[in-house]
């Protein structure tokens, strides 16, 4: 069968399902009360559905004031259970999945339990609407006449009491639907090497000689294997390489950041980026129209949502919402309730809405990840845009970086404390930091407060990173690719200097 036909096809295939995306924008509350109540209803008789007596729950305020938000530690001992082969503890059906995810701010692993429900009506889902809604607003795609560059995770599945573990990528290869292996490269073999230089150089031997059309992959890692994509081939952009790419479909970590290199990578005015938002626990949200930075919330992935506003966060005046009760550009810590029997489940991240018909978001940062150690309130939104601004006035160009803040001693003030690793470096450096802080004060008004006159903060202070700084650090802790990421903000110090304490080492600071 000729390519044309089968892109026509799978393209005309996956735009039926705009239809159902409609109902849920129609009816977005009415949609997530009949999934809770199903929800509900399959678990009645799991560990957790008798203990808080699921069957009786006939509203989303008995459900609210009955079962309590959960954090990992607090759910760990249930799912333990299931890890060591007991069914029907949180949820009907058999886990035998688990994704395996600790970030890069702990050493401890989370196991987070996927469901087949989860495989099929939430992860894989996710992964069809995403092209779905691009094919919509791109009429003129030829997606499928060539094949999506994927770089996942870096480890494989391990087995353990019949029931089985690895980073989520791993998981989602490993279940695979054949349409999609067929559409993709490199090979599963490839794609679950757990050595991740050695994966790269295996990726960049496999996929140069493909049609590329499309790239998925966190930014920060991607960008990594597109530059020595380049340095293998001596080719000057990836549109040289492969001249039908179209699209990048990002998530993990903002795009900010990194977008003017993607620029220089890809040197065209058609080629269109594509954000989602997706974690181990669950597929929450995809940009659904062409330049914009909103993501669509999909409601009928078997996830129930909840919010905590950010002010009342951690108080004993703490206040959750439903869906139906969220405000316009607030910042709210998420909770979750889905089909692989998280309940009421925390999972760290926060969001803002930029829209309530439909609800769209912006994610904004983690819960953990800000700095509030002088009333500041600063997210990790502030700063990524903030690091773009400075980049975009002072033509440089950032690779990561993270914050933490200087404590008062005695009588000297407070500040923040940059590490940056640059790949184009600023001339003026000073210049840089002018602009970072004075960019960071226009995006929050408290720390613009807590700035004034120095009244509390001093300027900040930017240290300039050795080159590989960073991914020096995640490879000490075996951390490279993935899912893994810098953390961007910390209350305490220990992250910068852990990378301080590597400068001194080698005398790079």
């Amino acid at each position: 069968m000729p390519l044309s036909i089968i892109n026509s096809f799978a393209s005309w295939v996956l735009k039926q399902r705009i239809h159902q995306i409609e109902l849920f924008l129609k009816y977005p509350n009415e949609v997530q009360e009949e999934l809770l109540h199903n929800l509900l209803t399959a678990s009645e008789n799991t560990v957790i559905g008798k203990k808080y007596d699921f069957e009786s729950i006939n509203s989303y305020k008995t459900f609210a004031e009955r079962v309590p938000i959960a954090t990992y530690e607090e759910l760990q001992p249930l799912i333990e259970r299931t890890r060591q082969g007991e069914q029907n503890v949180f949820w009907e059906s058999p886990i035998k999945w688990f994704a395996k995810s600790s970030g890069t701010t702990n050493a401890k692993s989370k196991f987070i339990p996927v469901s087949t429900e989860a495989l099929e009506d939430c992860h894989y889902k996710g992964s069809k609407d995403l092209l779905c809604l691009y094919l919509n607003n791109n009429e003129d795609s030829e997606l499928f006449l060539g094949k999506s560059l994927r770089l996942g995770g870096s480890s494989q599945i391990y087995e353990n009491n019949n029931t089985f573990f690895g980073d989520l990528s791993a998981i989602l290869i490993e279940n695979m639907p054949i349409w999609a292996e067929f559409s993709s490269t490199p090979s599963s073999k490839t794609s679950l090497m757990s050595e991740w230089e050695a994966k790269i150089a295996a990726i960049i031997n496999e996929t140069k000689n493909e049609n590329v059309t499309s790239f998925a992959g966190v930014p920060s890692w991607m960008l990594v294997l597109m530059n020595k994509v380049l340095e293998n081939t001596g080719k000057q952009s990836l549109l040289e390489l492969w001249p039908n790419l179209e699209v990048y479909f990002h998530g993990g970590v903002s795009f900010s950041p990194y977008k003017e290199q993607y620029k220089k990578l890809l040197p065209s005015n058609d080629f269109r980026y594509y954000e989602i938002y997706n974690a181990s626990e669950g597929f929450f949200a995809i940009q659904d129209l062409n330049n914009s930075s909103d993501l669509l919330l999909m409601l009928d992935y078997g996830i129930f949502y909840e919010f905590i506003p950010m002010d009342t966060f951690g108080s004993t005046n703490q206040k959750v919402i439903p869906l139906s009760e969220v405000e316009l550009n607030k910042n709210y810590a998420i909770v979750i309730t889905t089909n692989s029997g998280l309940w009421r489940y925390l999972i760290g991240d926060t969001v803002r809405f930029t829209s309530l018909n439909p609800y769209r978001i912006r994610v904004t940062g983690r819960t953990k990840h800000h700095i509030n150690v002088f009333g500041e309130e600063l997210m990790v939104e502030n700063t990524d845009q903030a690091i773009a601004k400075a980049c975009q006035i002072t033509q440089t160009e950032v690779i990561d970086y993270t914050v933490a803040p200087i404590f008062m001693q005695d009588k000297e003030k407070g500040a923040h404390e940059w590490m940056i690793e640059f790949k184009k470096k600023p001339a003026d450096v000073g210049l840089f930091q002018k602009v970072l802080d004075e960019t960071l004060q226009t995006l929050n008004s408290d720390y613009e407060a807590k700035r004034y006159n120095n009244m509390t903060l001093n300027p900040l202070v930017i240290n300039v990173a050795r080159e590989n700084l960073f991914y020096d650090w995640l490879k000490e802790r075996d951390k490279l690719g993935g899912q893994n990421k810098i953390p961007r903000l910390s209350n305490q110090r220990d992250y910068l200097e852990q990378l301080k304490e590597m400068c001194v080492k080698d005398n790079s600071i």
